[in-house]
């Protein structure tokens, strides 16, 4: 008998980071959201004035109640 996968959902959040921010400091604030909110990253766009969009997203758990 399969077992049938429930479909994965997740909840995003857009970042945006500044042209002036380094590539240390970007990299200390997505790995605090990592370990602490667990957020992972899904996409990252850079502008054309160098400033860069970040989506990061999580898996969205559903806790189904008996009775």
């Amino acid at each position: 008998m399969k077992r049938r996968r429930t479909p994965v959902e997740y909840e995003f959040r857009t970042v945006s980071l500044h042209r002036e921010m380094t590539r240390s400091e970007a990299a200390r604030l997505l790995t605090e959201e990592a370990e602490y909110g667990r957020w992972e990253l899904a996409r990252t766009r850079i502008g054309m004035g160098g400033s860069k969009t970040v989506w990061l997203r999580r898996r969205i758990i559903r806790i189904k109640y008996s009775a």
